[in-house]
């Protein structure tokens, strides 16, 4: 059983090690890539945010948004496509923060 473990954990590595060489094109057509794509977008909106609200503020708008999409996508949440729904919500609620501020002229 060890001997899977370390196997499966060696082929997680290289897999995604061989992914990291490849550049994935968003939107993506696997699942894994959709998922990267998904992530990687939700990364660059948290960074826009960093630049605009304080640290304390920011900590306190991913709580609440973490809150709000693992409600609003908890009809999926044993499906394979919840990650991918909640992180695509993250994202819109922050897309939707950063349109705010700009109105601001922020």
């Amino acid at each position: 059983m060890k001997h899977l473990m370390l196997l499966g954990a060696l082929l997680l590595s290289l897999g995604s090690a061989h992914a990291q060489e490849q550049k994935i094109k968003c939107p993506g057509e696997t699942t894994v890539e959709m998922q990267d794509c998904a992530a990687q977008s939700e990364r660059q909106s948290t960074d826009q945010l960093k630049q605009k609200v304080p640290m304390q503020m920011l900590q306190q708008w991913q709580n609440a948004t973490r809150s709000v999409c693992a409600h609003a996508n908890a009809p999926y949440k044993d499906g394979s496509i919840y990650s991918q729904l909640v992180v695509g919500c993250y994202d819109n609620l922050n897309r939707a923060l950063i349109k705010e501020f700009r109105k601001m002229g922020n």
